[in-house]
């Protein structure tokens, strides 16, 4: 399976990366995907056959164009949270930063016990799916889940509470 991948890589890495570069505007952003694409590929689990491949790592690139999109709008609308003003000015009170937002979500994961944030931190700052960190950690798939569940909710009471 690995030869298949590194030949379809040299034969097609060029023309996912065109993609890629379409839809980002940035060539180097667009080659990380692209190489996050094909190690995902040799990653994982599912069947790969020289007829699927092509089908699966244009759906993969794709998929991590609309989560870089995702995370994108999500970083801009907290970068820039407005206090209706009304006028259209903008108050340096009123916008919060990347740094005061982590500052926040730090002091909400310390409150959260240390099996359900380690988990969190896996899912948010690791970008692993449930399925990844059950078999990381080698706890069952749902108790993964429950827990992460439980970090998500105890960390949105916690930001609700000092926003």
């Amino acid at each position: 399976m690995e030869g298949l991948i590194s030949t379809h890589y040299s034969q097609h890495r060029d023309e996912l990366l065109a993609y890629a570069s379409s839809r980002l505007g940035d060539t180097e952003e667009a080659k990380d995907l692209v190489q996050n694409t094909y190690l995902r590929l040799l990653t994982t689990d599912k069947m790969i056959t020289e007829q699927t491949l092509p089908a699966l790592a244009f759906a993969i690139c794709r998929n991590l164009v609309n989560d870089y999109f995702r995370r994108r709008a999500f970083r801009y609308e907290y970068e820039h949270f407005l206090k209706g003003s009304g006028d259209g000015t903008v108050s340096i009170e009123s916008v919060f930063n990347a740094a005061d937002i982590i500052e926040r979500m730090e002091h909400g994961l310390a409150r959260i016990p240390e099996n359900c944030r380690d988990i969190y931190r896996m899912h948010i700052l690791g970008g692993m799916r449930v399925s990844e960190i059950s078999a990381q950690t080698g706890e069952k798939y749902k108790t993964v889940e429950n827990r992460l569940g439980l970090a998500r909710r105890q960390l949105r009471l916690y930001l609700r509470a000092v926003v």
